[in-house]
């Protein structure tokens, strides 16, 4: 038999868990800031609403949403650059996430 061992599921609900395992990702290069590579990674992966989830989860934990990677991007810089993603930079706005522009003018 060929292909997976289990079938792909899609439209699955995730558990308020599962979503909170994306704060325990850690960067593969230590020079990278931990609180951009969750955010990136958990915008990658997850669907609008259990994205909006883990920003609340984000915030609660004390974590940065203002972090920035190595060219001085925040995550809201990052994510505002694509054409679909209007849900998500709405959730981080909401949260309070700024661009790099507003930080530096503040």
């Amino acid at each position: 038999m060929s292909g997976p061992e289990q079938p792909k599921v899609i439209g699955e609900e995730l558990s308020d868990e599962r979503i909170r395992g994306f704060l325990d990702l850690s960067p593969y290069d230590s020079q990278d800031n931990a609180d951009f590579f969750v955010l990136i990674r958990a915008y990658q992966a997850l669907r609008e609403g259990d994205f909006e989830r883990l920003v609340g989860f984000f915030v609660d934990a004390g974590r940065d949403l203002n972090a920035r990677n190595r060219e001085g991007q925040t995550i809201l810089d990052h994510i505002a650059e694509h054409r679909r993603s209007a849900a998500y930079v709405a959730s981080l706005k909401q949260a309070g996430a700024k661009t790099s522009a507003q930080l530096a003018d503040a």
